[in-house]
Order: C-alpha cells, then structure tokens, then sequence
C-alpha cells in the first residue's frame, strides 16, 4: 500500500483496541436468546441476542432492498441499502440493526466535508464482542459519493461495525476497497449538521484521546469526555 494510500486508510479506521470488560457489579446475564430469526421484540431480548454471535438470527439474509430510518439528535436520516452492492456487509448491518446494535449510539468521528462516522454500541459488552468479528470483503461494485455509506477499515477484511457517512464525493476511496452499502436518501442535510467540534480526538492516541477507553465504557465514557457528540437514538428497518 503506498503511503497516500495508506493515509486515506488511517483516516477511515477506528482502532482495533479491544479490551476485556469486566466491571464491578456488572449487569446480571442476560436471559437466554431463543433460537428464532425474527427480530427480538423487547430490551432484554435484544441485548441476549447481541450478546450471541451464534445464534440462527444472525444468519438472517437482508431483502433485495430495504430503508432504514435512523433516528438522531439532529432529526431522521433515511438509508436504502442494496443487497447486490455488498451482500456480505448489508446483511451485518441489517441483522446489527435488528437486534438493536445501533440503539443508543454515537457519532464519535464527524470531519466536516468528508465523513460522519459511527458504529460503536453504546454498551461495551456488546461493542467488544462484535468489535472482535470482522467479516469477508465485499467487492467494491458503487462509488463512494455523496451519502453513500461504507464500513471503515484499514483492508478490506477488517470490517466489523464501524460505519461512515460520505459527507461529500470520496471517490478515491474506491480504490482503496471500501465498498458502499447503501445510500442517504431522505435527511443528508441532518448529517451534514452533526456535531462536528471533536473531528479525530476521540479516537486519537492519549492524552488527546483514549481509543482503549472507548471500548472499555462506551458512552460513559463518551458522553462526559465529549458531551456534544450528537447521537443515534435508534435504527429501525422499514417493513417491506
């Protein structure tokens, strides 16, 4: 990789810095996820579902097309995602979406006039064991536009939850293997004001920032280091 290249890579990779979380008075174990595909209806269902990579749900296949409503701080953004651009990575964020992943999350890298990134669960227990779950690459099939969206990465099979926004035409990031997912269609002027005070300092190396923290506590940690952050309230998938 040449080092323009690998520039524009940095850029667009939340460090993989994992840690083991194991709080004091942690939450109870979650009740046991059924084995069902549907989608988990109540708060308790959800979290045992995140908290089970192996179950059947997450074998879930995305339909053709589907529009996802992402409801935020700053109003509602509506996402049409196309299976046959990158059916790997759509149906990790259908099935992400489902389960409520994305519920109670942050934007926590906005740079004006080039991404607006998110991905990290608001709970850390969750946000380290899908952190540590990378997915095949998808071949890069559209381009990286306005609105589009893609995962971030460092190569192509680094992928895991974290995703941004194309804040303007990032053409050049095609070459490079970030394969986009789907495509803002309702609400880019919402992303266009996300809060975008911190740029890099949340996931910058300490003191500016503490990636390792990040993961360890989540918005805890996010929301009284960077209270500005605007959030993701909620993901929902539209019925067909």
């Amino acid at each position: 990789m040449t080092r323009r290249a690998t520039r524009f890579a940095s850029l667009l990779l939340l460090p993989l810095i994992l840690v083991s979380v194991q709080t004091a008075g942690a939450q109870s174990a979650p009740k046991k996820a059924t084995s069902s595909t549907a989608t988990p209806r109540t708060a308790a269902a959800r979290r045992a579902t995140l908290l089970d990579s192996s179950l059947p749900f997450w074998k879930t296949r995305a339909p053709a097309t589907f529009i996802a409503d992402m409801e935020t701080s700053k109003g509602r953004i509506a996402i049409e995602f196309t299976r046959e651009w990158a059916p790997v990575g759509v149906d990790h964020f259908y099935n992400l979406a489902r389960a409520g992943y994305f519920d109670d999350s942050r934007f926590y890298r906005v740079i004006p006039t080039f991404v607006a990134q998110f991905g990290l669960a608001g709970d850390p227990d969750v946000a380290n064991l899908w952190g540590r779950i990378t997915l095949k690459a998808d071949p890069v099939r559209e381009s990286n536009v306005r609105g589009a969206l893609a995962y971030a990465q460092f190569k192509p099979t680094d992928r895991s939850t974290n995703i941004f926004i194309n804040l303007r035409d990032n053409l050049n990031l095609d070459t490079l293997g970030f394969t986009p997912i789907g495509r803002v269609i309702e609400g880019m002027e919402v992303a266009d004001s996300l809060y975008a005070g911190y740029q890099d300092l949340p996931i910058s190396d300490p003191p500016l920032g503490d990636p390792k923290r990040m993961y360890r506590e989540s918005n805890k940690y996010l929301d009284v280091k960077y209270p500005k952050m605007d959030r993701i309230i909620r993901v929902t998938i539209r019925p067909d």
